[in-house]
């Protein structure tokens, strides 16, 4: 295995913070899609899952702090009753009257924002889904394809089904009645840090460790391939069997470019979007009520227009209040994370590190309605290029990239600029190419 980061783990990144194993990167996977789960439990780590509090997603739209209508397909209305609370009274009406609009059809792909600011104008995009699209990918909604990121409600428009909100209401799943105590999580993590699962995947795979090289070159070789890797001064060759690439697009479309020319096109026309998360250990007593309607809140999302009572924009796209999220991550001190960053948002990331804090620790300021203790400890982690855009056309995109890479024996690709950016996507795809080249490997044994 060969890694150009110091460590393994990718954006899976736990250190000891404040007396307390805290994330740096991601800090949650989606419990109700089995890979990561399955892998937890195969790992032997079940123990330490552990699933969020019933404390509540909120909003900072329109000016004010939300709790995140229930019954929405990623921030997409169910009905004008769910985001009643969120809208104007014009908006929450034209949610209201958009299944009396002519049917819609879908043809091939479109961006989420520009379908529903179509039926819906503009609120809905703005104070909902752009903010949850925008946690998730660091994207915009005008931006981001329909099919790639809301796939269900594609699908369910494909279906036959006329109206947006019908289509959502499809496509969720019909609330059990009666709701079950407590209800399925949704959400889970483990109570040492998802570093964890890494840790233990070394440990029980013992593969040959690599760290701090860069991969230069891929060739093709009579036995297989040949890696150069390291330092461009004092370059050394590695001969493998088979080769699964993980990397980010622009160092695939590299590192594919004679290999798999076709594959290397696709990936240059996939967009990264940077982020920065300012992490901060808090006193105990730190009041985090963001809402006096909403008494424990697990976190706030920023719709990208908001603004101070002063006019002064917001840096952060989100807060993860998680002492209050975590039940093990509940004591002397209140761990809170802020996330900065849009896609095209380079400027705003070229602050300093203390420049970063100060204008995170004033948005927090002002969601609490009231100045923020000075940190206990306070940590700035840069994710230059993380986080891959689903763009208009991405699933045709992956097709491509895999169609070219299969044609060429040994070889795989994953990772997020695939399938999904999340955790279960992320090994979904992992499991996927290694059963390729093995497959590969072992047909050639036995040949």
């Amino acid at each position: 295995m060969v890694e150009q980061a110091p460590h393994l783990g990718g954006k899976l990144r736990t250190v000891e913070f404040a007396g307390h194993p805290v994330d740096l990167g991601a800090e949650a996977f989606l419990h109700r899609r089995p890979e990561a789960a399955e892998l937890v439990a195969e790992l032997g780590l079940a123990p330490q899952l552990v699933h969020p509090t019933r404390a509540a997603s909120t909003v900072r739209a329109g000016g004010r702090v939300h709790r995140m209508p229930s019954r929405t397909l990623l921030g997409v209305p169910t009905s004008a009753e769910t985001v009643r609370g969120v809208l104007s009274a014009e908006a929450a009406a034209r949610v209201a009257a958009e299944p009396s609009l002519p049917p819609l059809r879908l043809e091939g792909d479109v961006a989420v924002g520009a379908l529903l600011r179509e039926r819906f104008g503009d609120e809905v995009t703005e104070r909902l889904v752009d903010p949850m699209l925008g946690g998730v990918y660091a994207g915009r909604a005008d931006r981001l394809s329909l099919r790639a990121t809301i796939p269900v409600l594609a699908n369910a428009l494909d279906s036959g089904i006329g109206s947006v909100v019908e289509a959502a209401a499809a496509a969720m799943p019909a609330p059990a009645q009666p709701p079950p105590d407590p209800a399925p999580p949704v959400f889970g993590t483990l109570r040492g840090g998802l570093g964890a699962l890494i840790d233990r995947l070394a440990e029980v795979a013992k593969p040959e460790v690599r760290l701090g090289q860069p991969v230069r070159e891929l060739l093709r070789a009579d036995h297989g391939w040949r890696l150069v890797i390291g330092p461009a001064t004092a370059p050394e060759v590695l001969d493998v069997d088979g080769v699964v690439l993980a990397v980010p697009a622009p160092s695939a479309r590299r590192l594919l470019a004679d290999i798999a020319p076709t594959a290397a096109t696709s990936l240059a026309e996939v967009e990264l979007a940077s982020v920065a998360l300012v992490s901060m250990a808090l006193p105990g007593d730190t009041d985090l009520t963001v809402n006096a309607d909403v008494p424990l809140a697990a976190g706030v999302l920023v719709a990208d227009r908001e603004r101070h009572a002063d006019g002064t924009p917001f840096t952060a796209k989100a807060f993860t209040f998680s002492s209050n999220k975590w039940a093990h991550l509940t004591g002397e001190v209140k761990f809170v994370r802020g996330s900065v960053g849009r896609v095209g948002e380079t400027e705003l990331l070229q602050r300093s590190d203390e420049e970063l804090i100060e204008a995170v620790r004033a948005d927090l300021a002002e969601l609490i309605g009231g100045p923020v203790p000075a940190p206990l400890e306070v940590l700035v982690t840069r994710w230059g290029g993380a986080l891959p855009q689903y763009g208009v056309g991405h699933l045709e995109r992956v097709e491509r990239i895999e169609d070219a890479v299969a044609r060429v024996p040994g070889l795989a690709v994953a990772g997020a600029l695939l399938h999904g950016v999340g955790v279960p996507a992320c090994v979904a795809t992992g499991n996927a190419a290694a059963a390729r080249v093995a497959a590969h490997l072992l047909g050639r044994r036995w040949n």
